[in-house]
C-alpha cells in the first residue's frame, strides 16, 4: 500500500493554532514533514505546539508569531523562515455579514487576510521552490467560492479570487515540479464555526453537532453527507495534495465539500 512520506520537507501552515490549520499541521507531521505553525499570539502558538507534540511525539515543529493579514506580518514570517517546500495558505476570517451594511474597511480587512496573505507568501516562497524544482502551494478556499453564500457575500468573493490566484500561479509554474492547488472544504465543524453557531443561537440548548446539522440542512441543502465535515477530513485531502503522490495534480480546485457543490 502506498504511504505518504514527507520526510525531508518543510511545511508552513498559516493560521494554524486551531481548527483546520492545526489539523493540517498534525497530519503533515504524521507524514514526517517538519512543520512550521503560525499565529498572531505567542500563548496560542504555545498551546498549539503542546497539542501537536502530544499527538505526534518526536515530530519536528517550529512556530512564528506573525499577523499574515498585514504586509509587515508576512515580512516577519518570511524573515524568520526564508525557505519552505510546502506552503499551506490557511489563514482566513469569516462571519455572517449583511452586504448592505458591510463597509469598505470590512471588505478590505477580509481581503487582506483571506487573499493577500497568500499573494504575499506565494511571491516570497515560490521562486525558491522553482529553483529547487519541487514545491507544493495550497490555498484553503471554500465551496463558498462557487456557491456564494448570501449571508457571507464578501467571504465568498474573497475565496473566488483565491481560486483565480491559484490557477494563475499553477500556470506560471508550467513545466516544473511545483504544483499549486486549491482545497474547497464545505461546512466544517472547526472551533471558528462552532463559535459562529453558538453566536447565532445564543439561547439554544441543542448540542453543537445538532446545530451544525441544522445549519447544513438550512443553508447548504445540496450537501449530500447532510453533516459538517471534520477538520481531519479536510486535512487528509491537504496532505495528499502536498505529497509526491499528487505530482500530476495542479491548477485544480479539490473539493472536500460533502457534495455541496451541485455539479458533476
Amino acid at each position: 500500500m502506498l504511504g505518504i512520506d514527507l520526510s525531508g520537507r518543510t511545511a508552513l501552515v498559516t493560521g494554524s493554532t486551531g481548527g483546520i490549520g492545526l489539523a493540517i499541521a498534525r497530519r503533515l507531521a504524521e507524514a514526517d514533514a517538519t512543520v512550521i505553525i503560525n499565529g498572531r499570539k505567542q500563548d496560542t502558538l504555545d498551546g498549539a505546539l503542546e497539542k501537536l507534540r502530544a499527538h505526534v511525539p518526536g515530530g519536528s515543529f517550529r512556530s512564528v508569531v506573525a499577523d499574515v493579514g498585514t504586509p509587515e506580518g508576512c515580512d516577519a514570517l518570511v524573515s524568520a523562515e526564508s525557505n519552505v517546500d510546502i506552503l499551506v495558505n490557511n489563514a482566513g476570517i469569516f462571519g455572517p455579514n449583511d452586504f448592505f451594511k458591510t463597509t469598505d474597511e470590512s471588505w478590505q480587512k477580509l481581503f487582506e487576510v483571506n487573499l493577500f496573505s497568500g499573494v504575499r507568501l506565494a511571491r516570497a516562497y515560490m521562486p525558491g521552490m522553482k529553483e529547487r524544482n519541487w514545491g507544493r502551494v495550497l490555498f484553503i478556499a471554500s465551496e463558498s467560492a462557487i456557491n456564494i453564500p448570501v449571508e457571507m457575500i464578501d467571504y465568498g468573493v474573497s475565496k473566488t479570487a483565491m481560486l483565480g490566484l491559484a490557477r494563475g500561479l499553477a500556470k506560471d509554474m508550467s513545466g516544473t515540479n511545483v504544483t499549486v492547488n486549491s482545497i474547497l472544504p464545505g461546512p466544517t465543524l472547526s472551533e471558528g464555526v462552532e463559535a459562529m453557531l453558538k453566536a447565532q443561537n445564543p439561547d439554544s440548548t441543542q448540542p453543537v453537532a445538532e446545530l451544525a446539522s441544522d445549519f447544513v440542512k438550512k443553508h447548504r441543502p445540496s450537501n449530500i453527507l447532510q453533516r459538517m465535515a471534520t477538520v481531519d477530513e479536510v486535512a487528509n485531502m491537504v496532505v495528499y495534495a502536498a505529497s509526491p503522490l499528487a505530482s500530476a495534480t495542479t491548477g485544480a480546485a479539490l473539493r472536500v465539500d460533502g457534495g455541496t457543490v451541485d455539479t458533476i
